[in-house]
């Protein structure tokens, strides 16, 4: 697997396929996969990949049906090597790391926009539970929740452009303290119910729906 950062052409193919399959129950471009990656990093306890895989598209049932075999290997690449330069620098650079925020041009100006990515995060924040989160540490989750839950956005309607500005001053600091908490006081992650094995009555083909119900392909899913 290739390391380090993504250049902007692996970014911009990401954001596509993102826009390519996805549906208003997942990650809707490359700011909020960042989110969700910075979250699933920062949890309490390990999340396994499956989860935050599914989480990207909103549940088993929005699974792409993809293109080639290619085309998915790929994008799960570019999110494994995109999630292991977050974690690099959230533990060993903080000073260098920065949350992919998106920006948008109006009038002329060009203003940074938060709420993809603060989106992102609360969804990864979702997989797990975050309840034993210290209350002095709620005011660095509420920050980031407050542009990223639809219940705060009244409340960011009343912000004026400066309260707004500090607002967002504060997401990058917040995602690094709650980082900094979580990576040294870990828990031990919940205990899933073993699965029994799946018997399918008839003999599933390579390219037929996988019979776990994932949406994806036999050949993509259950038969390795």
């Amino acid at each position: 697997m290739n390391t380090g950062p993504l250049n902007e052409t692996e970014l911009e193919w990401l954001d596509d396929v993102l826009v390519k399959y996805g549906t208003d129950d997942g990650v809707l471009d490359v700011s909020e996969l960042d989110g969700l990656l910075t979250a699933v990093l920062s949890a309490p306890h390990e999340i396994e990949p499956t989860d935050w895989l599914l989480a990207i598209w909103g549940g088993a049932q929005n699974v792409p049906a993809w293109e080639s075999e290619r085309e998915m290997e790929r994008f799960m690449a570019l999110c494994f090597q995109h999630m292991a330069d977050i974690a690099e620098r959230l533990e060993h650079y903080p000073e260098q790391f920065e949350p992919v925020f998106g920006t948008r041009e109006i009038e002329g100006s060009e203003f940074t926009i938060v709420e993809e990515w603060c989106f992102g995060y609360m969804r990864g924040v979702a997989l797990a539970d975050w309840s034993s989160l210290p209350e002095t540490l709620r005011p660095e989750l509420d920050a980031i929740a407050l542009h990223g839950l639809e219940a705060n956005f009244d409340k960011l309607d009343t912000l004026t452009p400066q309260e707004r500005d500090r607002s967002i001053d504060k997401l990058e600091p917040a995602a690094l303290n709650l980082f900094a908490y979580w990576s040294t006081h870990q828990i031990p992650a919940p205990a899933t119910p073993v699965q029994q094995p799946l018997r399918a009555e008839k003999t599933v083909g390579r390219n037929d729906p996988c019979p776990c119900g994932s949406g994806k392909k036999f050949k993509q899913c259950c038969l390795h």
